[in-house]
């Protein structure tokens, strides 16, 4: 089973944005500031989450397959 890509990505932005926004405010910082490097940080971690969890997509399916082919070797051999 694979992993959805686009959820993962955007709740980790989200909250990476948010994070990133309040770090930025608590250090005096002017909210348009804030805003952008917050955006900025969100586009980054949705970028690294997506390619994280496609990885991981990769990884799984490679499995999958294997192991299905693996069953299917010695469903042959013992019939």
């Amino acid at each position: 089973m694979l992993i959805h890509v686009r959820p993962i990505a955007i709740s980790l932005a989200v909250t990476a944005f948010f994070a990133v926004s309040f770090i930025g405010l608590f250090y005096g910082l002017t909210p348009f500031t804030c805003c952008k490097r917050a955006f900025l940080c969100a586009a980054a971690i949705y970028l690294a989450a997506s390619i994280a969890v496609n990885i991981v997509n990769a990884i799984l399916t490679s499995a999958i397959i294997e192991s299905h082919t693996n069953k299917q070797k010695e469903t042959q051999r013992a019939g």
